[in-house]
């Protein structure tokens, strides 16, 4: 694949000293001439970049995209804009305003009435974003489940390369009233001494691996504290190995990151990196392989999830090569996620009925090692609640489900049906059957 780094100029991420190009809107118009669009759908893109973000680095469009199959290339549309991921009637007008080259605050108030359609934080999480600390609300915290808490490190709320389906994506935008962040690490420990039944933290973002290690390393310790006698393990949301593994190898504080992940199992917690992988390609690099060989070396483990993405990975094939790959190396099938009900779902979503018809093939053709996967998963409301399949019951073709994580405990494991739909891809598209409602909706 040919290099783009003679056309952008190199750009170096501020305080690491780390060699990493970092491709933004700017680079739009640029980038997506190699794609061989005319000028009017790059128009179109930058239109749409204006309302989503976009962000890649010189790894992603030098080793990971086929630029020869671009625009239809599967990780060119992990990570570009579509013209056709918002209303046309939208992208027609932020395209007019950006022909006209209307003044910034004109653009950005289109921009922000666009979003606000786009149901930015699903299922309630920002309403999440404020457990109480005595009279005081934590922000950038989340107390998900009893057991577990998410917190957001201000520093980590960027990531190597954005990808377009994430359902996260109001992080990287320009509301900072949609933002979910904290650098409060003593909050965060009163917090956890406070709620003892938390026995696992999830640090996430954005991508806490953007972080070097000197910045990570102040979130991390404190949680080591044998005063926390509860916290049993400590999670790190990432995409990094997919999108910078050099993170792990040859940045210059990677070493030093491996120590920390040492650190972490020594004192006694369970360390599991949460990989995102959408696409085989992002396993096939020999940088991949050496980082995941670096990370399990020092104790920890790496668990793969991501999202069952239209265009990107639709298919039985791609998913069981990445679960064997991933077994093959070392770490651990997870989860396959359905298509969040936020930004572009609409282009994105799968119709949980072939979403079932594709994990299932998938999983038949992988051992019993893969097979820790669960899926396909909602992380809606009430909790993750996965499709187990569709079934003839009392002459009624009904989804079977069940919550494999809930904010109601007891309704952990408990099957229950929905009124087959063939068109739903979202649990709020789905009708309770056998039943007024479904276990976890309150009774009025």
């Amino acid at each position: 694949m040919t290099s783009v780094q003679h056309v952008i100029p190199a750009q170096e991420e501020s305080g690491t000293g780390r060699r990493f190009r970092a491709y933004t809107a700017k680079h739009l118009d640029m980038l997506t001439q190699r794609a061989g669009l005319p000028a009017s759908t790059r128009l179109a893109v930058r239109a749409v970049a204006t309302v989503l973000p976009f962000r890649t680095n010189a790894y992603v469009t030098d080793e990971l995209i086929d630029w020869d199959r671009a625009p239809d290339d599967p990780i060119y549309r992990l990570v570009f804009p579509q013209p056709d991921m918002l209303p046309e009637a939208d992208v027609a007008r932020l395209s007019a305003a950006l022909a006209a080259d209307v003044p910034d605050a004109e653009l950005r108030a289109l921009a922000h009435e666009v979003r606000m359609r786009l149901n930015p934080h699903p299922a309630g999480q920002l309403a999440l974003n404020t457990p109480e600390l005595g009279e005081e609300p934590l922000r950038g915290l989340q107390h998900k489940y009893p057991e577990t808490v998410l917190f957001f490190p201000r520093q980590g709320q960027t990531c190597h390369a954005y990808c377009t389906y994430c359902f996260r994506w109001a992080q990287f935008v320009d509301e900072p009233d949609l933002k979910m962040a904290s650098d409060d690490t003593g909050s965060l420990l009163a917090y956890l001494r406070a709620h003892p039944e938390v026995t696992s933290v999830l640090i996430t973002g954005g991508d806490p691996m953007i972080m070097g290690e000197p910045v990570l390393r102040r979130y991390l310790e404190p949680l080591l504290d044998p005063a926390l006698e509860q916290l049993e393990s400590i999670r790190i949301g990432t995409k990094s190995l997919a999108y910078w593994p050099q993170r792990f190898v040859s940045d210059p504080d990677a070493s030093a990151t491996l120590r920390l992940f040492e650190q972490v199992r020594v004192a006694g917690r369970s360390l599991a990196l949460m990989a995102h992988f959408s696409h085989p390609r992002e396993l096939e690099s020999p940088l991949v392989a050496e980082a995941v060989r670096r990370i399990r070396d020092t104790g920890a483990v790496i668990r793969t999830q991501a999202p069952l993405i239209r265009t990107i990975n639709d298919t039985p094939r791609a998913w069981s090569a990445m679960w064997r790959t991933q077994a093959r190396m070392g770490m651990i099938p997870y989860y396959m996620f359905v298509e969040r009900d936020t930004g572009p779902q609409d282009y994105f979503a799968v119709p949980l009925s072939r979403a079932h018809a594709i994990f299932r093939e998938a999983y038949t053709s992988v051992s019993g090692l893969c097979r820790t996967v669960r899926g396909p998963s909602m992380s809606a409301t009430p909790g993750k609640v996965c499709v187990d399949g569709v079934a003839e019951i009392a002459g009624q073709q009904v989804f079977v489900l069940h919550l494999i994580q809930a904010r109601r405990p007891e309704l952990v494991g408990q099957p229950f049906f929905a009124r087959f739909d063939p068109a739903a891809t979202w649990l709020s598209d789905l009708r309770p059957a056998f039943a007024e409602r479904f276990p976890y909706e309150e009774l009025t």
